[in-house]
Order: C-alpha cells, then sequence, then structure tokens
C-alpha cells in the first residue's frame, strides 16, 4: 500500500490552499471487524454463491470501477488525475481482502470527502456574483460517460454551469436573486455538512456495495443498520414510538405521526415538533441531538417494547430559542401499515352497465419469519392480509379484482406462491434451480381458490422478484390478463446469511450476505430473468429500461429455457384478449387523459434522450409556457396552481406543511394506468358473463 500513502500525502500538500477557508473532513479508516467481515464474505461468495465469480484481478477491477462510480456518479468530483493514481491499484483489492486490508477503498474515500469540501466551497463562492441568463449556454445533466475533469480550471467551469444550472430553476420558479442565494448556499452547505458526518461504517458499506453487486446484481452486503432495516421491512414492524423523522436544518422532525403508536395517543408531538435531545428510561440523562445523523437518532429512538424514550422537544412554531420540553413515551410495537396490503373498489362504467372492481395494493410480499417459526398465529404476511381484504371484497359484491403490483420489488418467495394459491387453489408455481443444476417444483397448496372471478395484475418496471412469480404463474394458467409494462426481470432468489453465526460470534458485529443461491423459472419451463413478464396489454411505462431493471446490468445472468412443469392452463383468458385490446384501444384513443399522458412520456423521454438542458432564460421560459399550454388543454390545471411543477426546491427546502400538501396533491392527483387498469378488468368481467366461470385449478403437481 505504498503507492496509496505517498499519493494521498502529495494531494493534501499540493491541494492544501484549496481548503483553507474550512476544517478538513475526518480521515476514516477500517475497523478490524469490517476486514474480517469482507474477507469472511469473499470466502463464501467464491463458494456458494449461484454462480461463482473468483476473487481475482478481474473482479478487483470491476470493484473499484463500482466502488468509484458509487462516489462520482456524474463525474463531477473526482479530477483525471485522482482516478489515475487509483487505477494504478486497480488490480490489487482481490489480494487486500485476502489479507484483511482495506485501505485502498479507505484511501479513495478520503480523497472523495475533500473533493466535496473543495467543490462545495467553491459553488458557494459562485453564489456571490451575477450570471448571465442571456448567453447560449448549455449544462449536460447526464454525465456519467463523459470524462473526468482533466485540470482544476475545468472542473470550475463545469461547476460553473452546474450552479447556474440550479440557480436558473429557482429562478424560473418565481425566486428572488436573494431568496436564490440563501437557498442554494444553505443547500451547498447541508452538502458540505454531510462530509463531516460520514463514518467508517459508510465507507465499509459503500465499498461491500461494489463488491456484492460486481459479483451479481442482487447479492448484497447488510452491516448491522442495514440489517436491521430489511428486517424490519420484511416484517412490517419495529418497537418504538410510531413516528416518522426527517432531517431539516440539522433538526430531526416530526414528519408524521403512526395511527395508534404511543407518539400519536400521547397527544404530546404535533407534526414539525423538533426532537433535540433524546434520554433512555425514566432518569437517563439526555443527549443533545442536533446535527446527529438521522440514523444514529432513530437508534437511539427505537428500543424494547415496554420501555421507556424520553424526548426534549422544540415546538413546530417555536424559534431556535424557544422553550423546550420534555415527555416520556412507552415503547410499543409499531405496524408499518402504509407499506401492506390495502384495498379499494372502483365503479367502471361498461356500456350501459356498472361494475364494481375491487383493486388490492400491494406494495411488497413480506412476511414476519421470526412471529410464524414462533408459531404466532397471527403473524403478518402478505398473502393472509390479501386473503382478508379477498373475503371484504366478497362481501362488498365485487365483480372482478385488480392486484396493483407497480413498484413492488419483491420479497418472500413462499409469500409469493401462497398468493398465487388464492386465486388457483394447488398446483405448481414456480421452479427453481440451484447451483447444482436440480430443479424442485414449488407449488401452491390450497383446498380450493380464495376468489374464483375475473382477475387483473398491473405491474410496471418496478415489479420484480416475487412480483414477477406471482403475474407469471396467473398468466401461464390463463387465470387473468396481465397488464402494465415489462417487469424488472429478476429472476433469481436470495437467502440471507449470518456471518457471525459463521465464526460463533456471540454479538453482532460482522453484518450479514444477501446471496444469489438459486435462478427461479416459469411453470411454462421459460425464465422471466432479464426479459421480464411480458404484459398480455401494454401500458406506457415511465422508466428508461437502459438504467432501471435487470437490462442495465452488465452482469446479469442471461435468460434461459428448462422443461415446463405439468399444469393445466385455463385458455379462457386467452381467447378474451382480441376483445380486450380492441376496446382498450378505442377507449385510450379518444380518453384525454391518457393521450395527454403518452404526450407527457414522449417530452420525457426526448428530454431525456438529449441529456441537456438550456441556460438560457428566454429558452426555458418558451419550454415552460408550452408545458402550460399543454397542461390547460388537458384541462388538469386547476386555479392557483402551478402547471410546471418545478419550483426548483429539494425536498427539504421547503415548509413541512407545503411539502405535506405536495405529497397529498400527489396521492390525489389522476391514476391514469390505474384508471385504464380497472377498466380492463371490468371489460374482463363483461365478456366472462354468460361463460363458465374458470377455478384456475390444476391437475398433478408433480413437476415430471
Amino acid at each position: 500500500m505504498r503507492i496509496s500513502h505517498i499519493f494521498l500525502g502529495a494531494f493534501l500538500a499540493v491541494a492544501q490552499s484549496a481548503y483553507a477557508e474550512v476544517a478538513s473532513p475526518p480521515v476514516l479508516a477500517p475497523l478490524k471487524q469490517q476486514a474480517e467481515a469482507a474477507q469472511l464474505s469473499a470466502q463464501f461468495l467464491t463458494r456458494f454463491s449461484y454462480r461463482p465469480v473468483p476473487l481475482d484481478n478481474a473482479l478487483s477491477a470491476r470493484i473499484m470501477d463500482r466502488f468509484i462510480k458509487s462516489l462520482d456518479p456524474d463525474r463531477m468530483l473526482f479530477l483525471q488525475a485522482d482516478i489515475d493514481r487509483f487505477m494504478s491499484e486497480r488490480g490489487e483489492i482481490d489480494d487486500a481482502i485476502k489479507r484483511e486490508d482495506l485501505k485502498i477503498p479507505f484511501s479513495i474515500f478520503n480523497v472523495y470527502e475533500k473533493r466535496v469540501v473543495d467543490r462545495m466551497t467553491y459553488a458557494r463562492s459562485l453564489l456571490e456574483r451575477d450570471f448571465d441568463f442571456g448567453a447560449e449556454e448549455n449544462y449536460f445533466v447526464l454525465r456519467e460517460k463523459e470524462p473526468w475533469p482533466q485540470s482544476e480550471a475545468e472542473s470550475n467551469e463545469l461547476w460553473r454551469k452546474r450552479v447556474k444550472s440550479d440557480w436558473l430553476r429557482l429562478k424560473l420558479g418565481g425566486k428572488t436573486d436573494a431568496a436564490i442565494r440563501e437557498t442554494l448556499d444553505k443547500r451547498y452547505a447541508n452538502t458540505l455538512e454531510r462530509v463531516y458526518k460520514y463514518k467508517s461504517d459508510d465507507v465499509f458499506q459503500s465499498f461491500m456495495d461494489a463488491y456484492t453487486t460486481s459479483v451479481d446484481p442482487h447479492t448484497d452486503y447488510f452491516g448491522a443498520t442495514a440489517s436491521a432495516d430489511f428486517n424490519i421491512s420484511m416484517k412490517l414492524s419495529l418497537f418504538g414510538i410510531g413516528a416518522v423523522l426527517q432531517e431539516r436544518d440539522d433538526y430531526t422532525t416530526i414528519r408524521e405521526l403512526v395511527p395508534g403508536g404511543p407518539a400519536q395517543l400521547s397527544g404530546k408531538l404535533l407534526v414539525g415538533d423538533r426532537i433535540i435531545g433524546v434520554g433512555q428510561g425514566k432518569d437517563g440523562a439526555i443527549k443533545e441531538v442536533v446535527g446527529t445523523r438521522l440514523d444514529e437518532v432513530v437508534q437511539l429512538i427505537r428500543g424494547k417494547k415496554g420501555s421507556v424514550v424520553r424526548l426534549e422537544i422544540l415546538p413546530a412554531d417555536a424559534g431556535p430559542e424557544g422553550a423546550h420540553r420534555v415527555i416520556s413515551l412507552v415503547r410499543d410495537k409499531i405496524s408499518l401499515e402504509k407499506q401492506a396490503a390495502s384495498k379499494t373498489v372502483l365503479p367502471v362504467k361498461v356500456g350501459e352497465a356498472i361494475h364494481k372492481v375491487g383493486v388490492i395494493t400491494l406494495p411488497a410480499f413480506y412476511e414476519d419469519f421470526e412471529a410464524r417459526h414462533k408459531g404466532d398465529k397471527d403473524y403478518k404476511s402478505a398473502s393472509r392480509d390479501v386473503a382478508k381484504l379477498l373475503g371484504e371484497l366478497k362481501q362488498e359484491g365485487v365483480d372482478s379484482v385488480l392486484i396493483d403490483l407497480r413498484n413492488n420489488g419483491g420479497g418472500s418467495l413462499d409469500e409469493a406462491i401462497d398468493l398465487t394459491g388464492l386465486f388457483i387453489g394447488n398446483g405448481p408455481v414456480v421452479q427453481q434451480r440451484g447451483s447444482d443444476g436440480k430443479v424442485t417444483v414449488r407449488s401452491a397448496d390450497f383446498p380450493t381458490p380464495v376468489w374464483t372471478g375475473p382477475v387483473g395484475v398491473l405491474i410496471n418496471r418496478g415489479s420484480a422478484s416475487a412480483s414477477e412469480i406471482f403475474a407469471a404463474a396467473i398468466q401461464d394458467y390463463g387465470r387473468g390478463v396481465i397488464v402494465g409494462e415489462p417487469s424488472f426481470g429478476k429472476g433469481t432468489v436470495q437467502t440471507v446469511v449470518d456471518l457471525d453465526q459463521m465464526v460463533r460470534n456471540s454479538k453482532p458485529e460482522l453484518g450479514e450476505l444477501k446471496v444469489t443461491i438459486a435462478q427461479f423459472f416459469r411453470i411454462n419451463g421459460g425464465t422471466t430473468q432479464l426479459r421480464g413478464v411480458t404484459p398480455d396489454i401494454s401500458l406506457p411505462g415511465l422508466s428508461d429500461p437502459k438504467t432501471f431493471g435487470e437490462t442495465s446490468y452488465d452482469n446479469a445472468l442471461p435468460w434461459a429455457q428448462i422443461k415446463p412443469a405439468n399444469y393445466e392452463p385455463d385458455g379462457a383468458v386467452a381467447t378474451l384478449l382480441p376483445a380486450l385490446q380492441s376496446r382498450h384501444d378505442a377507449r385510450t384513443k379518444i380518453d384525454p387523459d391518457f393521450q395527454g399522458l403518452l404526450s407527457d412520456l414522449a417530452d420525457l423521454k426526448a428530454q431525456r434522450d438529449k441529456g441537456v438542458v438550456s441556460l438560457n432564460e428566454a429558452e426555458r421560459r418558451k419550454e415552460a409556457a408550452a408545458r402550460e399550454r399543454r397542461m390547460k388543454s388537458r384541462a388538469q390545471v386547476s386555479d392557483g396552481e402551478d402547471p410546471g411543477g418545478d419550483d426548483g426546491l429539494q425536498a427539504n427546502e421547503r415548509s413541512l406543511s407545503s411539502e405535506i400538501a405536495i405529497e397529498n396533491a400527489r396521492k390525489k392527483a389522476k391514476d391514469v394506468l390505474l384508471d385504464e387498469a380497472t377498466a380492463i378488468v371490468a371489460d374482463e368481467a363483461d365478456l366472462q358473463e354468460g361463460m363458465p366461470q374458470a377455478t384456475g385449478q390444476s391437475g398433478n403437481t408433480d413437476g415430471k
């Protein structure tokens, strides 16, 4: 590592004057347990992952490239000279991991910190001058493939345009020059401040992310905090006070109170209140948390059920010197209901008839593994919640059901199988092939389906993994119509390995690995890997397949095919598809909302492909005026509403009340794609009237 030390020392000597106005950021160093965790991870990944990748010079180079990209994705911080020096060690990371040496990534991160300090300091200095918005200039917003700046002067010119672009957005949003200077100065100062809060764990997590995703796109490393958050997301519960927190101007602020949680039931906390201190127990010392990282404050507030936490509060309407108050709350189990399955009933007119469509929105395939293994009869799970909702929808007399899986990234494989069983009863759902090549068939085992009526599944590019297993099975059985855009394309199975258990550690230090152990295949023999699930009826999508989805990964597994499982598809829905498509085409052709969405998406794609914005004020106002005319022509702009929708502010730069109002307005906005999906499912019900109702039950489930 001698080269790295010489380089870092030389860099500091050259750059010292650039940081004279601000304190140097902390120099971070690896911890012993981190090096051990990296080495243990390497042992496991090279032997037991579905597609083992040797830890050699080739992988070392990929890790280096990914790590640098994670720090500077837009190539606006490092100079080319920095990159050249980093690359001198590009092939040494493998050997360093094996000997438990993490100096290389930490030395890179320490340079990154200094570059952030330097660029933010320069950006703030630019706010003292005026910009010429009459000049014909452009700013490239997509820079991931652009070269790094060759010199400080070139970097300065790049940042001049970046600051000018930020300024122009605020100016177009109606802000005065004084307000713009204040807003941007605070924005850059906040970025600067975050550098001083980085810790060794942050560097290690970033490095391990680069390592694991270089092996496989869906292999991950979880440090202690990330592991806890993952478990919470699967259980949909935690022990705490029931408050959603947000960092605003160095204060941990109450963003939302969870209904039925200790904070809401106490009546002592309001949205906007700021937590300035946290104490443990009835008489523990209160620790000041102003300026403390949000994740650290959250860890202080979470705790065992029944334990006491004391919060020192600065009320929402008080100034910085306002009176504080201290409140005590007893921690309790908090259910994260917003992430659980939910339902609504939408009436849809088809001809002269009104059909009732039950829409079930499922954000994730969650399951409380721990509670289930303990034998808790009321453990939380996606399929159990959906079964309950289906029962309620039956009581409400719905004609058909739409399962909305948009942006559902997956979760429990067992839950995907059980959810399928609610609609098919019993039969094969998915095939799984391990690294040994052995194929097993996983089946649902319900005596009868919970819902036998018409079904639709709404997916988008964000529907992945377990969502794709469910949608593919419904499609293969012909049990329902799949609507939306092609799904993510993740056709692999992961399991979580506790590294501390591997070495019999008595306390958690090393974290966990989420490792790819198998590939899943549809019961028709194909896989959703890479290609995803292709909808029966396509709807426009918002995402860019080049940057989001399995096809965006350079090391994704290829598409493959195996022998089909033994199942009995129902051809009823297939016979309806031509009529469903015809009705969809006729309806959307004259629907102004749908046509407006297509127009918006075309504009978005054109701008995305362009990758550049004008820094000429007149040109930008012309573009904004065109957008406004288009929106008004669709009668979607109410009095006083900003049709452009871009005020140039970041979320934490608006007042909390304004941010909540915008969020609520988005929730109430017309969901054009959902409306069309419900119309398609209503058509499905209409066309099936008078036909024998399919049960979707299958025959032999042995997969032979």
